[in-house]
């Protein structure tokens, strides 16, 4: 007797990788949804802190420009020191906001208990299943940069200057940005052992933060040429410039094709790495 063997369409397997990847899209969302007050304590904390003591306290304070080097240094180019920090800070939340969303959740993942098999058994790819956790870090970025921006708009003494030219490439900067934060994420969190996830803010974090011209523009590194060729390496610079070239375009930037096109090549390297890592571990 003839056995038959029976094939699902294309169209049908789609399907069903569409609802597992959104089933486990809406998980997370719930979840979110349900520690939305500690997700905003995170994004807010270090940026609040950091506009109140440099552009509210100092310039308050006798001699306060004198106190503050880099406010000095801005103030004599012709702008306040709160335009450059306004689009720095909001690369600064789009970045921990991706990392705490994927490359922390990696770490308990990836631990003893190894909570990651109960996600690789959705009925999806495993490259997939990764995917999922950068889409959704993204979400988290975007809404990151939207809290972000408030507060470096009106907390500081002095107001920003910000000419936003084009909404639609302003809102394309911030999702590339999102994106490869999500990306940076997977990577460190596949790449280190889960009890050394802590090292990583010191070691990789902190120093990508400081030499990501957050705090300065890149145009301003011209007389350390050294330096501003090897913060190049360095995607958080990127997204500082891309968001300057949207919001604060007068401070002067990249060019906006090297700022996307570098973009989209960091997203694709950590992408790789990261899902490369991924695999590596679920598979072991």
């Amino acid at each position: 007797m003839a056995t038959t063997t029976i094939t699902l369409p294309q169209t049908s397997k789609a399907s069903g990788y569409s609802r597992a990847f959104l089933g486990m899209f809406l998980r997370d969302l719930h979840v979110l949804r349900r520690e939305l007050f500690p997700f905003v304590l995170r994004i807010i904390m270090n940026p609040l802190l950091f506009l109140f003591v440099f552009t509210y306290v100092m310039p308050h304070m006798s001699g306060g420009a004198m106190m503050n080097p880099t406010a000095t240094m801005a103030e004599h180019a012709g702008f306040s020191f709160s335009t450059v920090l306004l689009p720095g800070l909001m690369a600064v939340g789009i970045m921990f906001s991706g990392i705490a969303a994927v490359a922390l959740p990696l770490a308990v993942d990836f631990g003893s208990t190894r909570e990651i098999d109960d996600r690789v058994m959705c009925p999806l790819p495993t490259s997939l299943v990764a995917m999922e956790k950068v889409l959704f870090s993204a979400i988290q970025s975007c809404l990151a940069a939207a809290i972000v921006f408030p507060l470096a708009y009106f907390i500081p003494a002095t107001r920003p200057v910000v000419h936003i030219a084009s909404y639609p490439f302003l809102f394309l900067v911030v999702v590339m940005a999102s994106l490869l934060a999500g990306a940076l994420g997977l990577a460190i969190g596949t790449s280190v052992k889960p009890q050394q996830i802590g090292l990583i803010f010191s070691i990789i974090v902190i120093p990508i933060t400081f030499l990501g011209c957050v705090y300065y523009p890149w145009t301003a590194l011209h007389s350390i040429k050294w330096l501003q060729i090897a913060v190049l390496f360095n995607p958080i610079v990127y997204m500082t410039e891309g968001l300057r070239a949207a919001l604060t375009p007068s401070l002067g930037h990249m060019p906006i094709p090297a700022i996307l096109g570098m973009l989209l090549v960091s997203f694709a390297l950590l992408s790789w790495v990261g899902m490369r890592g991924f695999l590596k571990r679920v598979i072991n």
